[in-house]
């Protein structure tokens, strides 16, 4: 029996929500444990990288989709968009499932699902090289921009020199793909 490979982005249901937010969890702590060895060296208090709080908001502020492999869940994402703009707030591939394209073609698929949009944006932790290599090498985007405690998000108010500190010390890049 043969099993289908195909990447599909499938909106998120209320029931998956919990579950959905504890993936994309495991997901950026396994980049941040990828890169410092013992997450604990460098966050404080076993917090996880990205909080719940954060993922909710994205949730309830954007557009979420669970990314399937046949009947798997394989990862996760959520956009916001507006006309010709969109931000790739968030994306998460399960780590058991790196390595396999799976993230390429899930952002395959949201340019396909979007053509109005010819504008996107998302930002990293500036630790995330495998991130960086990945928005940059292989989907297109370019580094616009670098949030630290010197520079923050000015299209953030509610965002302060003291919050970047606190969640990511040494700064965010933000990216953009002009299409």
């Amino acid at each position: 029996m043969q099993t289908d490979n195909k990447i599909i982005l499938i909106p998120l249901e209320s029931t998956d929500r919990e579950q959905f937010i504890k993936d994309n969890q495991e997901a950026f702590n396994y980049g941040a444990l990828e890169e410092f060895g013992r997450r604990d060296d460098h966050f404080e208090n076993g917090e996880d990288i990205i909080s719940q709080k954060t993922i909710e908001e994205s949730i309830d502020g954007g557009i979420a989709y669970r990314i399937m492999q046949g009947r798997e869940k394989v990862g996760g994402l959520i956009l916001t968009v507006d006309g010709s703009h969109g931000e790739l707030e968030i994306l998460f591939v399960s780590p058991k499932f790196h390595r396999k394209g799976i993230g390429y073609a899930a952002w395959c698929e949201v340019e396909r699902m979007y053509p109005q949009v010819t504008v996107w944006e998302t930002v990293t932790p500036y630790f995330e090289t495998r991130n960086i290599h990945f928005y940059v090498n292989r989907c297109g985007f370019h580094i616009v921009e670098f949030y630290n405690s010197h520079h923050p998000d000015p299209h953030d108010p509610e965002e302060s020199s003291h919050d970047i500190d606190e969640q990511f010390p040494d700064g965010m890049f933000r990216f953009e793909k002009r299409l």
